[in-house]
């Protein structure tokens, strides 16, 4: 297990200007108030997976720009290395006031299909930067292949990364916001969880079962000012688009942009969703206000999914 800040290279150890743990959470914005000083996710600590590229690197500079200390995780280190010294140069300073400290950004080395490395993740990220506020569950792989094609390798890797990862994070990051008496989980699922694909049943099926975990995991902490919502973009400028492009072309010989228009064609915008609209909608799930928002499944997709 391998942890890094950008203020702290220990591994393992919080930096000097990490945030407070919940017990001295003096830093902490009371809910639905900030000034232009305070920014409103100042004294939040959010973990961010699969924040090294992508979607999630947008979510977690978003996150960063609002004033939370952001703790990507991921399987690589040097792509979160990277990743860090980019949130880093991003990182609003903290005012010259001393209101608030300033947000830190950080990564820790996991397997999301692995409860342990999970679990050893989880306290290595709270090592770092206290309690989790904020868990944006952003992991995934998508594979296609006909049901009759779709070995057992390949549904049990849709479902390890995609659906218990999402489990494992939740039950490793809950009990702390519960405790907390506050806490935002955003699943990144996708229009996959909300509607049918051919040839894609076991990405299909992943997705389904985060938007059921969802729902489940919302109703249990209703009371407990915790909100549990899942966002579901449509086809992305990801690398993983284009690593479905690729697949696509592999097994068909089709023309690259062909089938990349194709899919863009699926969105009534007629054009594939930019990673920092995703990003914009996860903000908004946990920013102040938006507790009345809970157990919902938010299409990022141009109106593809009604």
């Amino acid at each position: 297990m391998t942890t890094s800040t950008a203020s702290a290279p220990v591994s393992g150890q919080a930096p000097d200007s990490a945030p407070a743990p919940a017990a001295a959470a003096g830093w902490a914005p009371a809910p639905g108030t900030h000034t232009a000083a305070r920014l409103p996710l100042a004294g939040r600590h959010a973990v961010v997976t699969g924040g090294a590229r992508g979607i999630g690197a947008s979510i977690a500079r978003t996150l960063v720009a609002q004033g939370a200390s952001v703790t990507i995780a991921g399987r690589h280190a040097d792509a979160l290395q990277a990743a860090v010294a980019e949130l880093e140069a991003s990182r609003p300073a903290a005012p010259a006031n001393g209101t608030q400290r300033a947000a830190t950004v950080g990564y820790v080395v996991m397997d999301v299909a692995n409860s342990v490395s999970v679990q050893a993740g989880f306290a290595d990220a709270r090592t770092r930067a206290g309690v989790i506020d904020i868990l944006v569950n952003n992991a995934g792989q998508a594979e296609s292949a006909p049901l009759a094609r779709t070995d057992d390798a390949l549904w049990h890797q849709m479902l390890n990364v995609n659906l218990s990862g999402s489990f494992f994070c939740m039950r490793a990051a809950l009990p702390g916001m519960v405790d907390a008496g506050w806490g935002r989980i955003v699943n990144i699922a996708s229009t996959a969880g909300l509607t049918g694909y051919g040839y894609t049943s076991a990405y299909c099926a992943s997705k389904h079962g985060v938007i059921g975990l969802t729902r489940s995991v919302a109703l249990e902490v209703a009371t407990k000012g915790v909100t549990v919502n899942a966002v579901c973009p449509g086809f992305t400028e990801t690398d993983l688009l284009a690593d479905a492009v690729d697949n696509i072309v592999a097994k068909t010989g089709r023309d690259a942009a062909q089938v990349q228009r194709e899919l863009a064609s699926l969105n009534p915008q007629k054009r594939l969703v930019k990673p920092d609209e995703v990003a914009n909608a996860v903000l908004w799930l946990c920013m102040p206000g938006s507790d009345a928002i809970n157990g919902q499944s938010l299409a990022v997709a141009g109106g593809e999914v009604m």
